[in-house]
């Protein structure tokens, strides 16, 4: 019987719980968690250390789509066969370090982070498994070659095609509803937006707290213009726009409020103009 998935064994998990943990601080604004988590990434994956040349691994597959099948194949035995080289104990000590760091100086919520390719990191780390039984291994391995190999078919309501299609078509909406063509930081959100959807946000996440910043500062510098002080009613607006961008600190950005970021984007360059 197969033994249950550890995910704590797992390096590959840790790494991405860990850079998932990231992307909560910067959402948080909580900057002294945020260099805890990058010290511990440092110091348990930084170069010529074993973590990071199993986490290699893991990627090497991990990031393979669309290959032949015959390519697929020799991938794959070249990276078990390359992972079979790794020293076990080694590996196990340093996991074993990387938890103590993490309850220590973290806590044990990082674990529970959302890791969205947890299916393929647990099925690749069975993979790895040399006591795994012969029928169960070839069986696997044929899955996760096929998975390589073939594009994966997601759910529509969780994940969307990045292509030029789904980004001409976002911005012709915007642009009917609106008849303003998208300015460069619009279109730059947007794009971080799509590709989100793909990998764990992190680009789309710091971004978007960079943008709501600098947003935010312009439009309470704006308040300061005698026009505006002699505007109560533009001002009281303003005030409110500004509770506007505070509250999307602690809410999942979706595409309704998406489309408020992108309108909020408008008025502010109107204003600075």
């Amino acid at each position: 019987m197969r033994m249950r998935h550890n995910k704590k064994r797992n390096t590959a998990f840790l790494y991405e719980a860990l850079i998932a943990e990231i992307a909560k601080c910067i959402v948080n604004k909580d900057e002294s968690r945020k260099l805890k988590v990058l010290g511990i990434i440092k110091e348990h994956f930084q170069k010529g250390r074993i973590l990071n040349r199993e986490l290699g691994l893991y990627m090497t597959l991990l990031e393979s789509n669309s290959i032949e099948p015959a390519v697929t194949e020799r991938v794959v035995s070249e990276v078990r066969r390359v992972y079979s080289g790794l020293n076990s104990q080694e590996v196990f000590s340093s996991q074993t370090k990387l938890i103590d760091d993490v309850n220590k100086n973290l806590s044990k919520s990082v674990y529970s982070n959302f890791v969205p390719n947890y299916k393929s990191i647990a099925s690749i780390s069975q993979l790895f498994d040399e006591d795994m039984p012969i029928k169960e291994l070839v069986l696997l391995e044929r899955k996760v070659i096929d998975s390589i190999s073939l594009k994966e078919e997601v759910e529509a309501d969780k994940i969307y095609h990045i292509d030029n299609v789904v980004f001409r078509n976002f911005v012709e909406k915007f642009n009917t509803a609106y008849s303003k063509p998208l300015l460069e930081n619009q279109k730059e959100l947007l794009v971080k937006y799509i590709s989100s959807f793909s990998d764990s946000g992190i680009d789309f996440k710091i971004f978007l707290n960079e943008e709501i910043g600098q947003l935010k500062k312009k439009l309470i510098d704006s308040m300061d213009l005698k026009e505006m002080k002699a505007d109560s009613e533009m001002s009281l607006k303003s005030k409110e726009v500004v509770d506007i961008l505070e509250g999307f600190k602690n809410s999942e950005i979706n595409r309704d409020s998406l489309l408020k970021i992108l309108k909020i984007q408008n008025l502010v360059t109107e204003i600075s103009s």
